[in-house]
Formats: C-alpha cells, structure tokens, sequence
C-alpha cells in the first residue's frame, strides 16, 4: 500500500494485485479527449488558421502553452516509439531550424498579437542535439514573437550522455527552469538490449548541474518491462535514482508494438520479461518509492509531497495535456516542429510527421498541418469528465450538469452500469451526485476513463494502445 503524508488524502493507493490482473487490458493514456488516432485528413490548414483566427479576435487572455518538437538523435533506442530522425549532422538542424522559424512567424501572424506563454516543452527526439548556438538561436526566435511569463513553465528533455554542466547552465540561462532526464534502467545488461549505454554518473552530473542553475524541478524518467529486467534488477536502478532525489519520477511501462516502431524490432522478444514478472516489478517499484516518500500522482507519476503536480493534485487543479500532467489551467497549446500536437479553442491539430512534406508545407507558404480535428459538445463534455477522473480521481455530476446542462444519469445511461460494476469491484464509489475512486482503483484509472469514451465504444480504430498497467 502506498500512502501519502498528513493532509494528501486524494494520493492514497493500494496496489490491488488481483484486481490489475482481472482487468489488465490495453487503453489510451488520454493525454486528450479524443484520442490523437482519432483525428482526421478532413480536418486541414484552413481549419487550424480559423482556430487561431478565432482566438485572436477572441477575449481569451489566458497564457498560451508551446510545444517544440526537436527530432534529431545521435544513435538509435531500441524501445523508443518517438518521432525522430537518427544522424550525427549537426547541419541537418541549421535547415531544420530554417524551417521552424518559418512555421513559428506564419503562427504568430495568424494570432495577431505577442501571446503571453505560460508553458514551454522542448521534446524530441533530444533537444539537446542541438548546439548552444543552435538553442540561442530557436529560443531567439521565440522570445521575438512571444512573450514569456516571469512565472513559466520552461521545460526541456535531456539525453544525459550528450550533456555536460556547462550545456545544462547554459540551458538555464535561456530560461529553461525545469528538466526531463531519460535513464530508463541502469543495469548494464539491459542498456545493452535496448542500446542506450548511460552511466549513473553522468546521470548525475546533470541533475547536479540543474540544480546547480536554478532549476525548479528535475523529473526523471524509468522504463519497465524492458529485456533482460527483473524484480531485483530495477531495485537496484530505484533505489539509485531515489539516491539522486529527483523531484518527480516516471514509471512507464514498455509498450512492445514491433510492428508500429521498427527500431522494436531490434529487441529480442524471448529477453522481455512476462506479465507476472512485470507486476512484480511494478509493485515493488511502488512500495520503493512510497517507502521513499513519493506520492503517487496519478497512472505512472510519482513526485515529492512538496513538489507542485503534488500540490496541484491536493488542491484539485491538477491538469492534463500532451506533455502529460501539469499543474496550470487548461490552456490552449500550440506545435511546433514535425509532427507536433497541439490544441486550440475546440481544435485539435497535428502537423506532417515527415520532414520533407514538413518542409514543403513550409516552402508553399502555409502551416504544415496534416490532421486535426473539431471537437462536438459531446467531446467537449466527455473530455472534462475524463480529466476530472485522471486529475482529481473524482467527479461532481452537479458540476457537470451545470456547466452543459444536462441529466448526467439521462445522458451517461449506457455507460452507468460499467460504472456500477467497477463499484462493485471495490474501484469506485458512486451515489449518484459524486464519483470519488477508491484506492485500489486509482492505479486502474484508464479503466475507469474508458468507460466515458464513446469514441472507443462505438468507433473503429486502427491505433495499438499500450497496457493500462
């Protein structure tokens, strides 16, 4: 059982091993509502323009999140499933950046006005393939056409065999005052299967230099499920990372889809470790970092009891987008890079994944939109019931019968006796005016958030979604 310190009575959570066993299944992570595989061709550049056309003539004063895809990577992970482009040439980003410059000027001149950025993720791929100068230059270009917030978000991903201290301080004075650190697994014969080589100290290096620079928070992420793992093995790479006290910690489960990601099928099926075997791994990771003082966050997050996403989540204005969780209110988000996500008013949009459509949008003179899609007031509603239950763990129906006037018993018919049946299950509990989830539900909260989404109930989809657990 992992329980949280004095007032935190909403992190509580109890690894019920029978109950992930009996419902261990496949499902979005819904860091949107719909899911990304449900946007659409049909959805296009003109539509993404009357978004931004329409948040300009707008009264939404609300700060803006940015997200900048940086794709470039030195070598090859064998598990990642990201967007990327594997090369030693730096050069390669000189043109890339060209490019995003362009993007970023057509954007701004579609909102009109300098927008106030309360966020700003830069992922990958590795951002810092790019050099110094190249970073001065991209964070010039954004500084010159928006306005960052003294108060912001600056978030950045790290590679830490590609960083040294003096990158790390430099990073921190551009402005970025959050860090992501990938480590995954620290024992050698794993690193091997999955061909990234990182050492614990140069691990630690950055983390040191981090903080060294003033960064807020540093969040480092862990991978199970990997070849070769084993119960005892990632203990050890847990307790060494506790040892370097991030402020929050990632526990993703490895989602094998081969036939999705092409570098997966470098990894040896016969070495990844079986379902038992994982939840062993699970579970003891989690008695680990309870026993350590971290507080469950939600799905795969843990953070310390005094970082924000653990106060946010305490106060009930815990978010979630894109980037995962976040601990401001929802706000619109805008991509850039290939193959970016990002959302505006009921908007959501994706640029072209491949570079060279990427830069032929660009060379025609208009944004390299390749999907999207509107959302109905249906979405609109599903996705705020959804976030209540993976931020909060819980839902008010008066609330949501007030803010879309609607009968939440009358209009959520079809989906109460799933809700009725994971009550009986010990997940939830439900009378009718609250939803408040158990302890032993809220490692099972995709679950629960599956029953809300109509998109997967009635729709076809050709998307291959990672475990739930």
């Amino acid at each position: 059982m992992m329980t949280a310190h004095s007032a935190f009575i909403p992190t509580q959570c109890v690894f019920d091993r029978t109950l992930i066993e009996t419902l261990e299944g496949s499902g979005p992570r819904y860091t949107s509502y719909p899911t990304a595989d449900r946007f659409h061709a049909g959805f296009g550049v003109s539509d993404y323009e009357h978004c931004l056309a329409q948040r300009a003539i707008g009264a939404n004063h609300r700060g803006i999140s940015l997200y900048v895809h940086i794709p470039f990577c030195n070598t090859i992970c064998y598990y990642c499933g990201c967007n990327k482009i594997i090369t030693k040439d730096k050069s390669r980003a000189d043109a890339y950046l060209d490019y995003l410059e362009k993007e970023i000027a057509l954007v701004a001149e579609k909102l009109g006005c300098r927008e106030k950025v309360i966020q700003l993720h830069f992922g990958g791929g590795t951002p810092t393939f790019l050099s110094d100068a190249q970073l001065d230059r991209v964070m010039g270009v954004i500084n010159r056409y928006f306005e960052l917030l003294p108060e912001g978000e600056f978030s950045i991903e790290i590679d830490p065999r590609k960083v040294g201290r003096d990158t790390v301080l430099h990073l921190g004075r551009l402005g970025f005052n959050r860090m992501s650190v990938g480590i995954q697994d620290f024992d050698p014969a794993v690193q091997q299967a999955v061909n990234r080589i990182q050492s614990e100290a140069e691990t630690r290096l950055v983390i040191d230099a981090a903080r060294e620079a003033g960064f807020k928070s540093v969040s480092v992420d862990l991978i199970y499920g990997l070849p070769l793992q084993s119960a005892h093995s990632l203990e050890s790479t847990v307790n060494k990372v506790i040892a370097m006290s991030p402020d929050r910690i990632a526990l993703y489960n490895y989602a094998h889809l081969p036939t999705v990601f092409k570098p997966q099928r470098r990894i040896n099926e016969a070495d990844l470790p079986s379902s038992a075997t994982k939840l062993d791994i699970l579970q003891n990771s989690v008695q680990q970092l309870s026993d350590a003082g971290y507080v469950f966050i939600g799905m795969d997050h843990f953070a310390k009891p005094g970082d924000e996403l653990t106060r946010a989540l305490e106060q009930g204005r815990l978010q979630r987008n894109f980037q995962g969780y976040s601990t401001h209110a929802d706000c619109d988000m805008i991509g850039f890079g290939v193959s970016s996500i990002g959302k505006v008013g009921p908007c959501y949009s994706q640029n072209e994944k491949d570079i060279d459509a990427y830069y032929a949008a660009l060379d025609a003179g208009h944004l390299p939109v390749m999907r999207g899609m509107t959302l109905t007031q249906d979405d609109i509603l599903r996705r705020s019931v959804i976030q209540a239950l993976m931020c909060r763990f819980s839902l008010s129906v008066e609330a949501i019968e007030q803010t879309f006037a609607i009968n939440f018993a009358d209009y959520f018919a079809d989906e109460l006796p799933k809700i009725r049946e994971f009550q009986q299950m010990g997940l939830l509990h439900f009378d009718g005016d609250f939803l408040m989830v158990e302890p032993k539900g809220r490692f099972l909260i995709r679950n629960i958030a599956m029953a809300f989404d109509r998109h997967l109930r009635e729709r076809e989809t050709h998307a291959r979604y990672s475990k739930t657990i």
